[in-house]
């Protein structure tokens, strides 16, 4: 299954030292190449909200990931693919994922958010659901069948579906169809989804190689398989050794996880998978989560946070996040934080994106979301650049010191 050289490839490059498993390198796309580490910056239904793609660029995103979930809903992937694909459609000229939608048809589904499962306590029984939320999806051995948040109408994903509009969406890498849980499920659910979850891996493989040879026009798309297991050290380990045999071109690292053990799972999983193909942790974005999960071999990794606690009025600086819609900002005629080289703080004032989020004027959202992705594409890119340099231990105390001092 794996691509021809020109067309997709990894190459490592520098290393952490002391047995820790962070390093530099590059992934080569259709569209171009992403340095690793690297921030994707989420665009769900082909934009990240409330920003241009050519907006997107000027933050320095190396690649945008779109949901084939939301994409399939609306306006549909055959309407993608009569575009061109998802980077010909919105205007995106770099390297593009997307994900299965296996994550969103469990919190959809279910009722649960990420953080919501992360930050679960306790075991209930395996017909988990969040309180007060009807059930819109149900699993079973073949796939599942969900009920659209839009709409209502009934539709069925199996590991060939997510993979056929995966295809038609185009993008550069695409994800296996997975079933996500929750820290809620049991044991000895997690097992059974687990083998269910290895059992669409293969038939992803086996779809992706047809759709592949049907499609041969199309350039290649990389196909990641995504390694479950929830907290379980075992059922992690089993589920990336397994998943190394199937001939995928990287790895999606999923599921529910305490944040407090972010970067030991993902060092259980990095310690099997195989060191020359590229891994995505699937969800984070936060200082200390980024560190965490680098050193301990993560290679790209994907979140909404950034732009939607700035739709919030939530803003970073190295001080740690802060609101700016608050009374103390009203007359702050200075930028988020001085030093900072996004178009935002170069042009605006925090009196100014006060006053917009006050009068609910757009452009208060643009504004911030400007900024916070490009406060995470720079911290992102300043820790690929001490791994390259020695600097990191330096980085990682003075960055998270700083931030979490309050």
């Amino acid at each position: 299954m794996s691509a021809e050289p020109s067309e997709f490839g990894f190459e490592v490059g520098a290393r952490l030292e002391h047995g820790r498993l962070g390093r530099t390198g590059t992934i080569r796309t259709p569209h171009g190449e992403i340095r690793t580490p690297a921030f994707i910056a989420v665009g769900t239904k082909a934009t990240v909200k409330t920003v241009t793609p050519e907006q997107v660029t000027g933050l320095g995103a190396q690649a945008v990931l779109a949901n084939a979930y939301h994409l399939y809903l609306q306006p549909g992937p055959e309407v993608v693919d009569e575009a061109g694909g998802l980077g010909a459609f919105m205007n995106w000229p770099g390297p593009t994922f997307t994900d299965s939608g296996g994550f969103q048809v469990m919190s959809l589904g279910v009722g649960f958010k990420k953080v919501l499962a992360m930050d679960a306590k306790g075991i209930a029984d395996d017909d988990v659901i969040a309180e007060g939320r009807d059930r819109l999806a149900h699993v079973d051995d073949d796939g599942v069948t969900f009920k659209s948040h839009l709409d209502g109408s009934m539709h069925r994903f199996t590991p060939e579906v997510s993979m056929q509009i995966q295809h038609r969406l185009g993008a550069d890498i695409i994800f296996a169809f997975d079933e996500c849980t929750t820290l809620m499920n049991t044991r000895s659910y997690q097992e059974r989804s687990l083998e269910r979850t290895h059992a669409w891996a293969q038939r992803c493989v086996a779809e992706h190689e047809r759709l592949t040879a049907v499609r041969a026009q199309h350039p290649y798309q990389a196909l990641f398989g995504v390694v479950q297991g929830a907290q379980y050290e075992d059922l992690r380990r089993k589920a990336a050794r397994d998943l190394t045999h199937l001939g995928f071109d990287g790895f999606g690292i999923g599921g529910a996880l305490e944040k407090e053990n972010l970067g030991t799972i993902v060092r259980w999983v990095n310690e099997e998978l195989p060191e020359d193909k590229p891994r995505h942790l699937l969800g984070i974005s936060e200082p200390d989560d980024l560190f965490a999960a680098i050193e301990n071999g993560a290679d790209t990794f994907d979140c909404v946070s950034p732009s939607r606690v700035a739709r919030n009025a939530a803003v970073y600086s190295p001080d740690g996040r802060f609101n700016i819609n608050t009374a103390r900002h009203k007359r702050a005629f200075a930028p988020i934080y001085d030093g900072c080289d996004c178009y935002t703080c170069q042009n605006y004032s925090r009196a100014y994106i006060h006053h917009l989020f006050k009068a609910k004027e757009m452009l208060a959202l643009t504004l911030c979301t400007i900024h916070n992705e490009r406060f995470i594409c720079r911290l992102v890119d300043d820790i690929r650049a001490s791994i390259a340099d020695g600097r990191y231990e330096d980085l990682k105390a003075d960055t998270l010191g700083r931030y979490y001092a309050t």
